[in-house]
């Protein structure tokens, strides 16, 4: 059958976890952060080249003004949440576990802003001026990865992209911050799908959507006609956002191995994305809060809510009303492909797409067992790999073969130590074995 003729798409294998935890926040519209007294800034939220510090200690800030400039092309820049002084640039526990370089902002409670970058006709105007733009405002990806936005929307010349896809899947159980801003603000992220489709001078452009978002779907699908948008409808189904499943499920076309989506003449941004840009454009804002789900069956009130960049974990749990148990785990992201923390004073960043507590119960720890060629990983992993034969092949040392077995494709998306009934560490594994390849290619 021809995807086209399709209502529902999607793509082969994955899984359906079954904890979904999106009910805890869904219905709760988002709420605006107060002020705080005092952000930490991280100075690396993109991926790519960190930007450079502007600013010293002691200086005097307001809301939006420049705190670092991007270092190249592959970097974005950084703006201040609020006004007030620096009062230092110090050391901050970073989400992937290691301190990280933060500018420290003590607020004046004023929360004096600069003027808006002049709005720019977007209809009118031509790709560069558009682009020049988003690295002004430094977007960046919102679903996690935090690839510089101008940078993914200039594909090089001869990879001829003629589709715009954006990722309004949400498919990570918990997590529910895309859903509130499709349903309580469609028109920035349809605005900011039309922009990047001027920039990549295509008209196919979609939002996919699982079905388990109906409200949302209907309220784009309504605004979506003067934009140039088609809505599609996406089966409940992990990991249906990922770029690679998005583009299959919605083109049918395969991103080859070890290639990108413009390899399938494809871009994939995020529906936060899309909205930032708008704002940037047509609004002149920079990029300095994101609204991010804060849950966990451990969390008295969950819910989604506006954070300021250089916002402390703790300080969003508290607006949630604090915890009703000493919980087990705390996740930036999802359950699923989200990261533990082993600090409460991690700042939000950009990609913070969620704040997540487990209970002692669900966080468990467990004994890994040996593999019993069940082939349930098989069935699951959505790049259609061989886990199980990538886990022996590293647990012999023989990351050659893992290599062979194109381990370099795996998303860590999770889906195969999931579905696996002896627990095997087949994510790390595969971590290990990419790490190990990618040592290897640098000799």
């Amino acid at each position: 059958m021809n995807k086209s003729s399709r209502s529902v798409m999607t793509f082969k294998n994955g899984i359906h976890p079954v904890c979904h935890g999106k009910e805890l926040s869904e219905a709760f519209p988002v709420q605006t952060a107060p002020l705080l007294e005092r952000y930490t800034v991280t100075v690396a939220q993109n991926a790519g080249k960190s930007p450079q510090l502007v600013v010293n200690p002691g200086d005097k800030v307001k809301k939006y003004q420049l705190l670092a400039r991007a270092d190249g092309f592959v970097s974005a820049n950084l703006h201040s949440p609020t006004s007030g002084e620096v009062r230092a640039i110090i050391d901050v526990p970073g989400p992937a576990g290691v301190p990280v370089k933060a500018v420290e902002i003590i607020s004046d409670g004023l929360d004096e802003a600069l003027p808006p970058l002049p709005s720019i006709d977007w209809k009118n105007a031509d790709a560069k001026t558009l682009l020049d733009r988003i690295a002004e405002c430094g977007i960046v990806g919102m679903g996690g990865a935090s690839f510089p936005t101008h940078v993914k929307l200039s594909p090089p010349p001869e990879k001829q992209v003629d589709t715009l896809i954006l990722n309004g899947a949400e498919c990570e159980p918990f997590l529910t911050a895309d859903h509130r801003l499709m349903l309580e603000d469609p028109e920035s992220v349809l605005a900011g799908a039309a922009i990047m489709g001027k920039i990549l001078g295509t008209d196919r452009i979609f939002i996919g959507i699982e079905v388990n978002k109906i409200n949302a779907m209907s309220v784009l699908q309504e605004k979506a006609e003067p934009y140039g948008v088609k809505i599609v409808p996406l089966k409940v189904q992990y990991p249906q956002g990922s770029e690679k499943q998005l583009i299959d499920a919605i083109t049918g076309r395969q991103v080859p191995s070890g290639g990108l989506p413009m390899d399938a003449r494809c871009v994939v941004q995020n529906a936060g994305t899309a909205s930032a840009v708008a704002r940037a454009v047509i609004g002149g804002l920079p990029l300095i809060e994101r609204i991010a789900t804060v849950t966990g069956r451990v969390i008295k009130k969950p819910g989604n809510w506006k954070l300021r960049i250089g916002t402390p974990v703790i300080e969003a749990i508290r607006l949630a009303e604090g915890v009703t148990e000493e919980p087990g785990k705390l996740i930036l992201g999802g359950p699923m492909m989200g990261i533990s923390q082993t600090s409460f004073d991690v700042p939000v960043a950009k990609s913070t797409s969620g704040i997540l507590l487990l209970s002692r119960e669900q966080a468990v720890n467990y004994t890994s067992g040996n593999c019993i060629r069940c082939g349930r990983c098989v069935q699951g992993c959505p790049m259609r790999l061989l886990p199980c034969a990538i886990a022996a092949a590293v647990e012999s040392y023989r990351f050659d073969l893992a290599q062979k077995q194109h381990v370099m494709d795996c998303l860590e998306c999770g889906a195969c130590a999931y579905v696996c009934p002896a627990k095997r560490p087949l994510v790390q594994h595969n971590r290990r074995a990419k790490a190990e390849i990618r040592r290897q290619m640098k000799k």
